[in-house]
């Protein structure tokens, strides 16, 4: 299969790179505005760099492209791609606005080409294990879960993320990963609260998810972080805790709940008492999530078969974002079916 990356910053080497890893796959162009940054990439993967997209298009004729642009330009060059005939891997969040989605939506149907949204997190192993052994009741029914993602302000390096117009913000570009993530495990959310506090190259948020199942999460997202990007997670049940922390390892840990409910404070004190093993979860990187998400939606291009991230996934977890983004302006918590009326969101 031919397979060409639209956009040479950040996500671009990492979808180039990881085509390259794919059997079966050919990376036949790259292609960016800034005529260097394409050269370095193509000069880096052994392909062909283009400066303009209609261009790579019409001469190498790629089967897949991967649109990593910035958030505004994802519905015009989707609908460009989908009108040549070609199937979109386009970068989160899949749009600007709900119009904007509906449109890539209508065109890529229309088109009969696929439209598959990049939301990364699923892929990673600990996150795919976690909800794995959640959903498998393992910490029995789930009550409250915490998630943590913090990391360099992406402004630093390319000025586009200082518009929040543009880029969202913490919220929409980067806790996005774990409001789809939550979703994916907890279900529907009702209502949406959060807090944030944005200086010059520091961008913190905290918000609040209420399913409609019961469960509460708490997510807290930040841009400015002094020290390296990090994830941690948990959730709580009333079997057991599970929690993963990619600061402290790269391994799953599970503590289930070894007392019964009428024992009594001494038994949980007592030291010769023998409790329930820690369970340790290996979830070694064998293969890097990018690759893991991208050989998966190739597999589904291939196949015709669903995504693990659908694109009302992906339409679901914008809305969310947008939901929190206002509650945080507002300071009010936010209906999340009424919003969905009120915006529009394709399905």
């Amino acid at each position: 299969m031919r397979v060409a990356v639209l956009g040479c910053g950040t996500m671009g080497w990492v979808h180039a790179r990881s085509y390259a890893k794919l059997k079966e796959i050919q990376l036949v162009g790259v292609c960016d505005v800034d005529k260097e940054e394409a050269d370095k990439l193509a000069a880096a993967c052994g392909t062909t760099a283009y400066e303009r997209f209609e261009e790579m298009l019409s001469e190498v004729c790629p089967d897949v492209v991967s649109i990593c642009l910035p958030t505004p330009l994802h519905c015009k060059y989707t609908v460009i791609a989908a009108e040549a005939g070609v199937h979109v891997i386009c970068e989160k969040p899949v749009s600007s606005t709900a119009k904007e989605a509906e449109i890539m939506d209508v065109v890529c149907r229309s088109n009969q080409v696929r439209l598959l949204i990049a939301h990364v997190g699923r892929f990673f192993p600990a996150y795919a294990d976690v909800a794995q052994q959640v959903t498998a009741g393992v910490i029995g029914k789930p009550g409250v879960a915490h998630s943590r993602r913090i990391g360099p302000h992406p402004g630093l390096l390319k000025n586009w993320y200082n518009d929040e117009r543009e880029s969202g913000g913490v919220i929409m570009d980067l806790m996005i990963h774990d409001i789809d993530y939550m979703r994916s495990v907890l279900g529907e959310v009702l209502t949406v609260y959060a807090q944030r506090r944005t200086f010059t190259h520091l961008d913190y948020a905290w918000v609040t998810l209420k399913f409609d199942q019961g469960a509460i999460a708490n997510l807290e997202g930040m841009w400015g972080y002094p020290g390296p990007f990090q994830t941690a997670m948990e959730f709580a049940g009333d079997q057991g805790v599970i929690r993963a922390n990619s600061d402290e390892t790269n391994s799953v840990i599970i503590r289930q709940s070894g007392l019964s409910t009428d024992c009594n404070l001494l038994d949980i004190l007592d030291v010769t008492r023998k409790h329930e093993p820690l369970h340790l979860r290996k979830s070694p990187e064998l293969q890097s999530a990018y690759v893991r998400e991208l050989s998966h939606f190739i597999e589904c291009i291939q196949s015709g078969s669903q995504p693990d991230v659908t694109f009302h996934d992906a339409c679901m977890a914008f809305k969310i974002a947008q939901a929190a983004i206002e509650s945080a302006h507002t300071g009010i918590p936010v209906n999340v079916k009424e919003y969905e009326k009120k915006g529009g969101f394709p399905v």
